[in-house]
């Protein structure tokens, strides 16, 4: 068992926290919070209700996202874009989901708000979202929407990578993605179309829907 008592979270979100691993700083700890699957079935709509608890953990969902044909069917490459996925591990806390955690310099990579916020869209990260939406559109990765916080910006000597770190898996409510290349390829650009939305949204200020 991996004991987290002595560390913090680096990142708090609704649903997980993630820590560094303490014996390996190339690791994240993704751990769901106490109750909250529970809690959001509870709150579910009534068609939701009949699902299983686990459908409402973010540690099971992100296990099923990368089990996805569009992983095991396009390495190395996939790992272009996506932080790599190394299963659960159990800790003081709770059970880990374990993910690759990206690094600039040894420092945690910052995430595309946290940049767009600081340097809006400049030369080097509209190229950066470029090849981003050319692997997209390459794998056929199946995503919930993309947002600026589930992705983090990967410095190298040359140019800037976008990482996905979460938010993987198919969230249309037919499984039609899942099977066929011709809904898959809609279902990506349809994700695409909505994280350019969502990063004006950011840009603007947010002021109203993004959606």
């Amino acid at each position: 068992m991996i004991d987290l008592s002595n560390s913090k979270p680096f990142a708090n979100g609704g649903n997980r926290a993630c820590y560094q691993h303490p014996n390996n700083k190339n690791i994240c700890l993704k751990i769901t919070h106490a109750r909250l699957p529970e809690k959001l079935k509870k709150s579910a709509p009534w068609y939701k209700k009949f699902r299983r608890v686990q459908s409402f953990d973010d540690n099971i969902r992100e296990k099923n996202g990368y089990e996805q044909k569009a992983v095991l069917n396009n390495e190395p490459k996939i790992w272009n874009h996506l932080a790599r996925w190394y299963g659960f591990e159990e800790t003081s806390n709770g059970l880990a989901s374990a993910t690759e955690l990206i690094l600039n310099d040894g420092q945690i990579a910052e995430t595309l708000e946290s940049y767009l916020k600081k340097h809006g869209k400049d030369s080097k990260i509209n190229e950066a979202i470029n090849d981003f939406e050319i692997w997209l559109l390459d794998t056929l990765l199946l995503t919930k929407n993309i947002l600026p916080h589930n992705v983090v910006v990967k410095e190298t000597d040359k140019k800037l990578i976008l990482k996905i770190v979460d938010g993987i898996g198919c969230q249309s409510f037919l499984p039609f993605p899942k099977i066929s290349k011709n809904f898959a390829r809609r279902y990506v650009l349809r994700r695409i179309e909505l994280m350019h939305s969502r990063i004006n949204w950011d840009l603007s200020g947010r002021k109203g829907s993004w959606k």
